[in-house]
């Protein structure tokens, strides 16, 4: 007789190519995963993987049986969640990547809210702003702002309208006075961000009627987008940064943000996942409760009115 957990370690160990990957995610030993598929093969009478001390891939039998495997997990959490009768009982871990300044200033308060709500999830949360491997790394959904390179990763939209902004501190302005113009900005000194060795010098922005660029230059470039942002409040120099990350310091008065005749470039924030069903009714919930603070904050940008140009 089949059993749920065994197909869940072969589906996982399928998609992350690894076993020892998908016992760390599934929180079993190695000896219970390796079992696990031991029992499913003799069950099937067949080989479903070919393991070695440094690679693992499908057999032939393995490639047809995966997505049977798939649709018949996901065909029980569907009926796990008519039973629930819409009761929106969540459990278990919640595996989730996020970038780093959205993450430590945002998204946290955000999260304890939401446990509050679901007191039986557990929140393994990693910070950083470079994308995290879906299939390779312990991770469920990605909060990510853009879309995903990869298209066979699934992009759910939680703040679409979302732009840039340029902004700078008051005691920064003091000192050096307020850009009206890009070419003023050029002689700023700008906060960069650099994201796989490549930085973001180049800020895009839309005056109504068609696309505006310019090269900016400054003393300081990070990989980690909160210290751009601690930078900028600071004092140390004018930033680029997404609406999201910096709407509570300019609604407190920390940031103030210059020529909001400009519209910043997109940066829609959207959460990814692998498989749209892989968490079910915790993903629907969790999107659910992050759209709702994102639009909050997106009530009192300065693009408010603008029509996503």
């Amino acid at each position: 007789m089949l059993r749920t957990d065994d197909l869940h370690v072969f589906v996982l160990t399928a998609e992350l190519g690894s076993l020892s990957a998908a016992a760390r995610r599934l929180e079993l030993s190695p000896a219970v995963a390796s079992a696990a598929l031991k029992r499913l093969e003799a069950s099937l009478g067949c080989r479903l993987l070919v393991r070695s001390t440094r690679s693992l891939r499908l057999t032939g039998e393995g490639e047809q049986y995966l997505p049977h495997a798939r649709a018949a997990l996901q065909s029980l959490l569907a009926g796990q969640q008519l039973l629930a009768g819409g009761k929106a009982t969540i459990s278990g871990p919640l595996q989730l990547s996020a970038p780093s300044d959205f993450g430590r200033n945002v998204l946290l308060p955000w999260l304890d809210e939401f446990q509050l709500q679901h007191p039986l999830l557990s929140v393994r949360l990693l910070l950083a702003d470079r994308n995290a491997d879906l299939f390779r790394q312990p991770v469920d959904i990605a909060l990510r702002y853009g879309q995903p390179e990869d298209s066979s990763l699934v992009a759910l939209p939680v703040a679409a309208a979302n732009r840039r902004v340029l902004c700078a501190s008051p005691a920064y302005l003091a000192l050096h006075g307020e850009p009206h113009s890009l070419d003023e900005l050029g002689e700023h000194n700008c906060l960069r961000f650099m994201l796989t060795g490549r930085v973001h010098e180049r800020w895009v922005f839309h005056d109504g009627r068609r696309e505006l660029q310019q090269q900016v230059s400054g003393d300081r470039v990070s990989d980690d987008a909160d210290v751009v942002r601690r930078w900028a409040l600071a004092g140390q120099g004018v930033v680029y940064k997404s609406w999201l990350d910096v709407a509570q310091d300019v609604q407190a008065g920390r940031l103030v943000v210059l020529m909001p005749q400009l519209q910043g470039e997109m940066a829609p924030l959207n959460l990814i996942c692998a498989h749209r069903a892989h968490l079910g009714e915790t993903l629907r919930l969790l999107r659910e409760h992050l759209v709702t603070r994102c639009q909050t904050l997106l009530e009192r940008a300065p693009f408010r009115n603008d029509t996503g140009r």
